[in-house]
């Protein structure tokens, strides 16, 4: 039969230890967090075993300038691991910084 193609049976997908979120979901630094300890990261594709992230991928996944965050780890200002001379964030340095950082909804005063 002319035009027809035998049909090849495609292996199936394989996991891959890779995750990207969705494009147009909330990017919230508590989403993003939320995302990370589930295995998936924001933007980029990153481990799910990553144990220390650099503070790109930190900002990264906090949604702020790489240069805020090691500004603030200089300062001592968040929590923060040096290996050796060398800056990294643990999951829960990440998980502290986002907690400090949450705020309670203040409540609307009513117009006189």
């Amino acid at each position: 039969m002319a035009g027809e193609r035998a049909s090849v049976p495609r292996p199936p997908p394989r996991a891959s230890r890779f995750f990207v979120m969705r494009a147009g979901a909330d990017h919230s630094p508590a989403v993003r967090m939320q995302a990370v300890f589930r295995g998936v990261g924001p933007g980029v594709a990153v481990s799910a075993e990553v144990l220390l992230y650099t503070p790109e991928q930190a900002a990264e996944l906090l949604g702020v300038k790489p240069s805020w965050l090691r500004r603030k780890a200089a300062a001592r200002a968040v929590p923060c691991t040096f290996v050796g001379k060398h800056l990294r964030f643990s999951r829960a340095d990440l998980e502290a910084i986002v907690t400090a950082g949450e705020q309670t909804p203040r409540a609307l005063r009513p117009r006189a």
